[in-house]
């Protein structure tokens, strides 16, 4: 089983992109992605359909409540603010 878990890409010492890695099997792969309308999230989904991640394309751009949101509508638990805290680091 894969843990969820952050992982935030830097650019000249700022947030670049993120991937939030969701629970799921391990070796379930993304199959197909879905993006918000302004493209600045993206949830992959395995081919039964789970939610196995969401990349986060301009992490300055979204704020914690806009992601909490889009986990609660993919029926997983909300990221806590101090997870989140890399993203606001730099």
């Amino acid at each position: 089983m894969t843990e969820r878990s952050l992982q935030v890409t830097y650019r000249k010492g700022r947030a670049f992109a993120a991937y939030l890695h969701l629970s799921h099997a391990t070796g379930e792969k993304s199959a197909k992605t879905v993006a918000s309308q302004d493209g600045l999230l993206i949830v992959d989904y395995s081919a039964t359909g789970r939610p196995v991640g969401v990349e986060i394309t301009a992490p300055q751009a979204v704020p914690l409540e806009r992601l909490n949101q889009l986990l609660a509508d993919l029926g997983e638990t909300p990221l806590a603010e101090q997870d989140y805290r890399p993203l606001r680091a730099a």
